[in-house]
């Protein structure tokens, strides 16, 4: 997928669902750093991308965090979902859902023109 310019257009896709990605991950639980880049695999332009990313999304009141002792190193910051991140996740949910189907009806209907 290409921009006008001729650019990959995935770059920008990934910067408008990302954090949805990460609510998303944490949904069932509470995870560390490391574990989000794993998870989240190629959605992640570099494992660096997701740190700040967590800093916004717990300044914005969508998760929280809590340091707990690792038997394999330092401590590790753990990440969770507040109600509010877990409400914004449902909230985009339901709006991504009309969206992809607007998209795909879109291109359905170029396609048999």
């Amino acid at each position: 997928m290409v921009d006008r310019s001729g650019r990959s257009a995935f770059p920008q896709l990934r910067r408008g669902v990302l954090e949805y990605c990460v609510l998303s991950a944490l949904r069932d639980g509470e995870r560390y750093g490391y574990e989000l880049v794993s998870n989240l695999g190629e959605l992640l332009s570099s494992e660096g991308t997701i740190y700040p990313l967590l800093s916004r999304l717990r300044k914005d009141g969508w998760v929280q965090t809590n340091w707990q002792e690792s038997v394999s190193g330092p401590p590790r910051r753990y990440y969770s979902l507040t109600d509010s991140g877990r409400a914004a996740l449902e909230i985009f949910k339901g709006e991504w859902v009309r969206f992809r189907d607007a998209v795909d009806h879109n291109l359905d209907t170029r396609e048999k023109a």
